[in-house]
């Protein structure tokens, strides 16, 4: 593509440098800048683009974004801009040829239930020849491409490539996670969501966002951006959907399963084997169940059924859809072990989710239980992330001191601090009788305590990491993947 077409409808201030260049790739990391491509000089929270504008050069870029102008670089176009950030989507949305035109967008923002709703979501529209990408947490999925996620939500050039690639996959649908932080960054400029979902909002990236307002406020932005023919779907058993759809131009629809709304459940039953439940529709009631288990998991089940009633799936087809998706890597994951314990792997990584998956477990294993004299244990593995939200440390034990019976504090992803002072932030959360509380710095010795501790009938419940493959460290990043360290413990026992 032509620079002077690239840049069509782009406010910059002047251009040094012929702009009648073809340009055959964009970029705004200098590791992957090629031969005749353009490098977006982008200024960081921690680095500044221009620092590795001579290491584009030598890459090939024939053409920079910048917003200051060198006299003394040669051979290279430079485009003079007030902000390098601001534009960035734009560019990319150029070169890509605006993608999300050609599908039907639906983004997930919220604290807690995104991963699994966004699979929910691509199982039942693949389920009725609605063929999805899925852009979200754990990876991201372009038709039969698969790519593992680095970010929730990816930067801006790769979201607008992503698309073009569903697009040229001959995919109609994208179902994307939202994050607060690349919703507080724009990278989702320029994707029109005809449908935008609110699933709850609790204490989370409070290091970043500061408070919890400028979090809350950082989601209201997908809906703020919605036009008058889009649909909010909204949870309106969390307090915070009023705020974040005041101003909105698009259409409402909610769910609940406290109180009645457009869509909501009632006669929940609850086992370890899945949930039983009453979807009430349009004066309609029809029976679903599902092998997800736990309240919150209803949330997601709703959120995915609505959708599906949005594209106008008929809800018994969507019933017999949801019997057959089982769960999703890492989020309530069931370890196959030989030693046929219940062992689980949670994502669970903020108060308000550990509370919910332990509470979750906790009614299940209750109900199950009612004959059996010896009360069944919930032992929780757990512990917190380095250089993230030090306020939901204490929390996240006040949560598994309430709701478990056994709480093992180990190492999660300690990044560049150090692992004993997570853990002793953790404990202070811990009331003065400590007598079921374990601490063990080394999370394999961790899962391995949790399992010596365990009988058939007990649950343990690894949460923090869930679908994770890997373990961060200050100076190393090692593998490190609960499922497969629980099976290899249990084998060697």
């Amino acid at each position: 593509m032509k620079l002077k077409k690239l840049l069509k409808n782009i406010s910059y201030i002047e251009i040094k440098g012929p702009k009648d260049i073809e340009i055959s790739s964009i970029t705004q990391d200098s590791r992957l800048a090629s031969y005749n491509g353009l490098f977006i000089a982008r200024k960081g929270k921690n680095f500044d683009g221009l620092k590795f504008l001579d290491e584009a050069i030598s890459a090939g870029s024939k053409a920079a974004i910048v917003d200051i102008y060198d006299p003394f670089l040669k051979n290279i176009t430079q485009v003079i801009v007030d902000d390098t950030s601001s534009i960035e989507a734009d560019i990319a949305t150029n070169f890509y040829e605006n993608p999300s035109k050609k599908l039907f967008n639906i983004g997930i923002t919220g604290t807690n239930g995104k991963t699994t709703t966004s699979y929910l979501i691509k199982h039942i529209l693949d389920q009725n020849e609605k063929k999805t990408a899925l852009l979200g947490s754990i990876e991201y999925i372009l038709g039969d491409t698969k790519i593992e996620a680095k970010l929730t939500t990816p930067d801006s050039i790769n979201i607008q490539k992503y698309l073009k690639e569903a697009v040229d996959n001959d995919l109609k649908y994208l179902c994307m996670e939202v994050s607060s932080h690349a919703l507080e960054q724009n990278r989702q400029k320029n994707i029109d969501f005809d449908i935008a979902i609110f699933t709850n909002l609790s204490l989370d990236h409070l290091d970043y966002h500061k408070n919890f307002e400028n979090y809350k406020n950082a989601k209201k932005k997908l809906f703020d951006a919605l036009s008058e023919e889009a649909l909010s779907i909204v949870n309106i058993d969390d307090k915070n959907f009023k705020h974040l759809i005041k101003d909105t131009k698009s259409k409402i629809f909610t769910y609940s399963i406290k109180q009645k709304a457009d869509l909501f459940a009632t006669n929940i039953k609850y086992s370890l084997k899945g949930t039983v439940f009453s979807l009430n529709y349009k004066n309609e009631k029809i029976k679903f169940f599902t092998p997800l288990i736990g309240e919150y998991n209803i949330y997601n089940v709703l959120t995915a059924i609505s959708v599906g009633i949005r594209l106008k799936i008929d809800p018994q087809k969507l019933k017999e859809d949801i019997i057959f998706f089982k769960s999703v890597k890492g989020r309530l994951e069931k370890v196959k072990n030989s030693k046929n314990l219940n062992i689980f792997i949670d994502f669970a990584h903020t108060p308000d989710a550990l509370e919910n998956v332990l509470k979750t477990l906790k009614t299940a294993l209750n109900k199950e239980n009612l004959e059996n004299i010896k009360k069944p244990k919930i032992i929780n593995v757990f512990g917190c992330g380095g250089d993230r939200d030090k306020s939901k440390r204490p929390l996240m034990a006040k949560a598994s001191e309430k709701f478990s019976d056994i709480s093992i504090v180990t190492s999660d992803n300690p990044r560049s601090e150090n692992p004993q002072k997570i853990i002793d932030d953790i404990v202070e959360g811990f009331s003065s009788n400590k007598t079921n509380l374990i601490i063990e710095k080394d999370r394999k010795k961790a899962i391995e305590i949790a399992i010596k501790l365990a009988n058939s009938q007990d649950i343990i419940i690894i949460t923090g990491k869930g679908h994770e493959s890997y373990q961060i460290f200050e100076n190393v990043t090692l593998e490190f993947d609960d499922s497969i360290i629980s099976k290899q413990i249990c084998n060697s026992l």
